[in-house]
């Protein structure tokens, strides 16, 4: 049921399509494609870890991170892991957990750690009526150790984006780079969007940091959640984003 005036696409494929078809956007997209024997065998041969995620899915549900070992392969839901002899064996266990749903592979990303815990970055961007994109809100996803997903309902917690990258070991002048750099890519992301459908008013950027500090866009959300940042002690993010959100019409 539409609740609110924004236009949503589900389908992470054709937003990943979208996303590698910008030079601006480009550069910052980690190797992604449709799941099939095929791709993972070209993927596995590339990296020693590739997700497997669901095209349609949303908030970090049903993510199995794929390892390389040397005798073999581990999968990972949540914190269960299986081995598996061979890529027939893993091919056949990904295949029945898709269940003739559509599922992506992508190259795995080696998160950046802030006191020992992976984190992404959440970039919002929203469009006020005079049709200008503005980045509203960055803030962190800050995961449980030994967890697939860092999303607030996979355990993860939400982070004060200044705070964690500090935790990281980022100096002053390193995070206000990063956050200008987030906050052109959030808008950059924005427009882009445009150029393919009407409608949009809200994308919130999940972006990774890798070890090395690069950016890598891990998905767009088209209806993003916002709810947690009411459970942070300083609520100023939250009532930014909302005084946006109420220009069309979303109330939560």
């Amino acid at each position: 049921m539409k609740t609110y005036d924004s236009t949503s696409v589900k389908s992470k494929w054709t937003k990943t399509n979208w996303l590698l078809g910008s030079a601006a956007t480009r550069e910052h997209m980690p190797s992604t494609m449709p799941f099939n024997r095929r791709n993972l065998i070209h993927l596995l041969d590339k990296y020693t870890t590739v997700f497997f995620k669901p095209t349609n899915g949303s908030g970090g549900f049903r993510i199995i991170r794929i390892t390389k070992l040397d005798n073999g392969y581990r999968t990972q839901h949540n914190t269960s892991k299986i081995t598996h002899a061979g890529i027939k064996e893993l091919y056949r266990h990904l295949n029945a957990k898709a269940k003739r749903r559509d599922y992506l592979l992508q190259k795995g990303i080696k998160l950046d750690k802030a006191n020992g815990r992976p984190y992404d970055i959440r970039v919002m961007v929203q469009k006020a009526n005079d049709g200008r994109w503005k980045t509203t809100a960055l803030f962190t996803k800050i995961g449980q150790p030994g967890k697939v997903a860092t999303n607030y309902n996979q355990g993860g917690k939400i982070g004060y984006f200044r705070q964690t990258l500090a935790d990281a070991g980022c100096s002053e002048q390193v995070i206000t780079h990063k956050k200008e750099q987030l906050e052109r890519l959030g808008e950059a992301t924005g427009k882009l969007f445009d150029q393919h459908a009407s409608g949009f008013r809200e994308l919130g950027l999940d972006v990774a940091l890798d070890e090395r500090g690069r950016i890598w866009i891990l998905e767009v959300n088209t209806k993003p959640q916002f709810y947690p940042l009411k459970q942070l002690k300083h609520k100023s993010m939250y009532h930014t984003i909302m005084s946006y959100a109420k220009q069309y019409g979303r109330k939560k």
